[in-house]
């Protein structure tokens, strides 16, 4: 086959069919630009634009779908593009129980939703693109902090049930108006699967419902990517979601991608340590990136890291690891 399209390409490594090149995309966070919808667009079309990628994956702040309950946050100049969070509304066990559900149309989310719009609108039919969706316990993180969300979720489990519910059902309200915006599915994020924050058991009861029930909702999308996030994850209570994409920190964890490839279904994404991509010079990154396809013969493979790329990555790193495949 010749001329194959990006569409195509993902297709063929979600089913194990071997694909003309490995397709590759990378994604980060977009300090400053992710607090305008315009500026968020204009920044991940230059980006597509410049590099070519197979997907484009959209970053917004990691704080979007929790500002509008009163999150307040910023950044100061970490070179993974995260915010500092200054206020987290979520001080005592009964606050979770006075949330409720949010209207995608207003506030951050609608922000978020318009630059999705944007992009859907600018970025051509050939490039697929997807939205990022934090789970609900990534979401009540964000809202209390690790430790405290911890100690309501053990010490006060009906009200922080409360919460995490109507956490849940305003994630799959904004995922409903995304879809509006022609997305091809989401990249969503779980922090939580991984030891020694939880249990295994705290995590297959407080997350695994939700997210299954979150990813219910996208089914009708063909390009849904899960990403487990740090190390001493927690692979076997997430391997079987129903997504196309899986990806982790390969690198970090000590779970190749040989192996993960053994328990999931469709593809795996990663191969390169996003530390070793910000080197200095790209040689190590490329060793890794022929480490990777060798593991997976070029099958089953979107090329990229286990996490963001730092935003100072150098950019001839980032055009060597386009120009590998």
């Amino acid at each position: 086959m010749t001329n194959w399209r990006k569409r195509q390409r993902l297709e063929a490594i979600i089913a194990d069919n071997k694909p003309d090149r490995v397709p590759v995309a990378l994604w980060r966070h977009w300090p400053g630009d992710d607090q305008d919808a315009g500026a968020l667009a204009a920044a991940h079309l230059k980006w597509q634009q410049d590099y070519d990628w197979d997907l484009l994956k959209v970053g917004p702040a990691s704080s979007y779908s929790v500002v509008d309950w009163g999150v307040r946050d910023e950044w100061v100049g970490h070179i993974e593009g995260v915010r500092q969070y200054t206020h987290r509304p979520i001080q005592g066990p009964e606050d979770w129980a006075k949330l409720e559900p949010l209207d995608p149309s207003q506030g951050a989310l609608a922000t978020q939703i318009e630059a999705l719009r944007l992009i859907g609108a600018q970025i051509g039919a050939d490039t697929p693109f997807i939205a990022t969706v934090f789970s609900p316990l990534s979401q009540a993180k964000h809202l209390a902090d690790n430790p405290v969300m911890l100690s309501h979720l053990r010490a006060h489990p009906d009200l922080f049930q409360q919460g995490l519910e109507v956490i849940t059902e305003s994630t799959i309200r904004f995922i409903e108006a995304a879809k509006t915006a022609g997305i091809s599915g989401i990249y969503y994020a779980v922090q939580h699967a991984r030891y020694p924050l939880m249990s295994w058991d705290e995590f297959t009861g407080w997350g695994r419902p939700y997210d299954l029930h979150i990813l219910e909702t996208v089914q009708d999308l063909w390009l849904n990517i899960l990403h487990v996030h740090s190390d001493e994850i927690m692979f076997d209570a997430v391997a079987n979601y129903p997504v196309q994409i899986v990806n982790w920190h390969d690198r970090e964890t000590g779970l190749s991608l040989r192996r993960g490839l053994e328990k999931i279904q469709g593809a795996a994404s990663g191969g390169v340590d996003h530390w070793t991509l910000h080197q200095e010079s790209p040689d190590k990154m490329l060793e890794e990136v022929k480490d990777a396809l060798a593991q997976t013969n070029g099958r089953r493979l979107l090329l990229g890291t286990g996490c963001v790329s730092m935003v100072t990555t150098p950019l001839r790193n980032i055009r060597a690891l386009r120009e590998a495949v």
